[in-house]
């Protein structure tokens, strides 16, 4: 008897688009499902990919018994929803960023992880995938940088229209830092092995002044880490500037610099000497890459690229430099606690 694929349903079609060629990568899993509430849209994605089923409500991706997986890439505010109800349906999860919106909605979400240990859950933080991050966290592995102390890290996004004309500018309370922010924080996070202890944070909206979005357009954070490593994170949704990830990290022994001219490596302070231009691709990465990780996660029993404790941990960083920005006070990060997980190989047929 032929054996089944792993079957997959994808709710919201923008970047969701991009889930099914990632899911399709492994020959094992099958998109079978797609859906989006804008039927224009649903439509013509449908035409592009025949033969699967399109429906316009999230719960009939949901509530389908014959699917194993659910892609979440929904509007951010519906984005708990749609985790919760795939982890009660017993579907392991891929949700792009925000995982949620606030605190109670991260500790819902972990508490109906902790009732399923056996299901998997990743989320799109795509920087961990450009190769010359991986380059980066390679060299720091090894201990060529030395001993880190400081990073800085801009998420300048540089595309205001979608704040004060699209659908983020409609939702209550949208955070620059969980739409756009956290992937430079899940960025640091990675690269350095290293987990902050509290947060500073101070936003403003200047740039979109005078429009209908309400909320910070800008956030810049400082995070302390036990180590006594600091970094510095902004999220800058109004810049003028091109789409670009910025990035410095200082160590004792070495420098490196990423910025929108290229990267460099710089292993002395003499400013006679040269440093090092590194040439690892930048940012060479598409939507659907974290995918394949995901497939093999639940298929074979291995971690995915970004496991659930990654994902929810971030997801705290992130809230406790919102909170800090809209109290202009010192957070203590709260990492709720994920217990084990008790994965293994997928059966499917």
């Amino acid at each position: 008897m032929a054996e089944r694929r792993l079957r997959a349903g994808i709710i919201g079609l923008g970047v969701g688009e991009q889930h099914i060629r990632g899911y399709e990568a492994d020959l094992r899993c099958q998109v079978a499902i797609l859906c989006d509430r804008d039927l224009d849209k649903l439509s013509e994605v449908n035409a592009r990919y025949p033969g699967k089923v399109a429906v316009s409500h999230a719960m009939a991706v949901v509530q389908d018994a014959s699917l194993d997986v659910v892609s979440v890439a929904s509007y951010d505010d519906d984005h708990r929803a749609h985790v919760v109800a795939a982890l009660q349906a017993g579907k392991h999860v891929f949700v792009e960023k925000p995982l949620c919106l606030t605190s109670s909605e991260l500790q819902d979400i972990v508490d109906h992880l902790n009732r399923r240990p056996d299901l998997r859950l990743s989320s799109n933080l795509i920087l961990r995938r450009s190769p010359r991050f991986i380059w980066l966290k390679q060299q720091i592995t090894a201990g060529r940088l030395g001993v880190p102390y400081y990073v800085e890290a801009d998420y300048n996004y540089g595309r205001l229209h979608k704040i004060t004309e699209g659908w983020r500018g409609r939702i209550p309370h949208y955070s620059v830092m969980h739409g756009g922010g956290i992937h430079v924080l899940d960025l640091i996070t990675w690269l350095l092995g290293q987990w902050p202890l509290e947060v500073a944070a101070f936003g403003n909206r200047i740039v979109s002044a005078g429009t209908t979005f309400n909320n910070f357009d800008f956030i810049v954070s400082l995070l302390r880490f036990e180590s006594g490593l600091i970094a510095k994170v902004s999220a800058n949704f109004g810049c003028v500037f091109p789409h670009h990830h910025n990035l410095m990290v200082y160590g004792t022994q070495a420098s490196f610099m990423h910025n929108e001219r290229g990267a460099w490596w710089y292993a002395s302070r003499d400013p006679v000497e040269s440093p090092v231009k590194v040439d690892a691709p930048y940012p060479a990465m598409a939507k659907g890459d974290m995918l394949p990780s995901f497939v093999r996660s639940i298929l074979d029993g291995s971690y995915p690229d970004v496991t659930e404790e990654e994902v929810v941990r971030v997801m705290a960083i992130s809230l406790a430099a919102q909170q800090a920005a809209e109290t202009s006070a010192p957070v203590k990060i709260n990492y709720p606690v994920l217990g084990p997980r008790t994965f293994s190989r997928e059966r499917v047929t």
